[in-house]
């Protein structure tokens, strides 16, 4: 996949809405991130715009990077159909990673999760490379947060950090076309 001159990245899933705006390959990525609670609907329109204008661009991508959950369902569903009408405007392809991949820094194995209430949390053990997942070692799903813990003794632990928007816009970048795009357009 050619990398997209500019990439919109939009995550709703946690309760921090989280933007990220890139242009082109090694370029410099503009992170939005703002705690919301459940005003995701509320915010993205204006959050986006003042995004597009601390880059000094127009209000257009080629390509817009979704965080596809898991976390709020309502949050989901407003963040895809957001994106999902900006890319139908645009005209550009939806690249679907899973937020759990937001969570990821750095380099080496890595274990994160998202509370899922009632002692349980969504979790994912992954292998990353430059801030960007390269393999799974245990799929995102939900599990008790004990049995995650024992799961990850051994690595880095990320419970409920906050979603960068950088990660996700190189994840969608690096392998988000094969993992959502074409299911959905």
């Amino acid at each position: 996949m050619t990398v997209p001159a500019v990439t919109l990245a939009l995550d709703t899933a946690t309760p921090h809405l989280t933007l990220a705006l890139g242009q082109g390959a090694g370029q410099p990525v503009l992170e939005w991130r703002e705690e919301v609670g459940r005003a995701h609907a509320e915010r993205v329109a204006g959050a986006l715009d003042e995004l597009f204008a601390r880059a000094g661009l127009p209000r257009r991508a080629d390509a817009v990077v979704i965080g596809t959950g898991p976390g709020s369902y309502t949050g989901v569903r407003v963040g895809a159909s957001y994106a999902l009408g900006l890319a139908r405007v645009w005209g550009a392809p939806v690249l679907g990673v899973s937020t759990l991949e937001a969570l990821v820094r750095g380099d080496g194995p890595q274990a994160v999760a998202l509370d899922a209430r009632k002692g349980n949390v969504y979790g994912a053990v992954y292998e990353v490379t430059a801030g960007v997942v390269t393999g799974t070692r245990h799929a995102p799903q939900k599990y008790p947060l004990e049995e995650f813990r024992a799961l990850a003794a051994d690595l880095p632990l990320r419970l409920d950090p906050l979603p960068s928007g950088e990660a996700l816009l190189r994840a969608g970048l690096d392998h988000g076309a094969r993992d959502w795009a074409l299911a959905y357009l």
